[in-house]
């Protein structure tokens, strides 16, 4: 029986079925790569801040 399974069974619209997701596939990847890229920016950019001597003001404090 799931030996039937395949892109046959799935009609006239097989192609624009596979396309779609495809797609949709394609969209994601760019997404995720996108943001890892982003990240590492962000990282290299903070990094470089903190090296001149600039902090996060999320970064706790000494108390006077």
């Amino acid at each position: 029986m799931l030996a039937n399974f395949g892109i046959g069974t799935l009609g006239p619209y097989a192609g624009f079925i596979v396309a779609a997701y495809g797609a949709a596939f394609a969209v994601i990847s760019t997404l995720i790569a996108w943001i890892i890229i982003d990240h590492r920016a962000q990282r290299r950019t903070l990094s470089d801040l903190e090296a001149r001597g600039l902090s996060r003001r999320s970064a706790t404090r000494e108390t006077r």
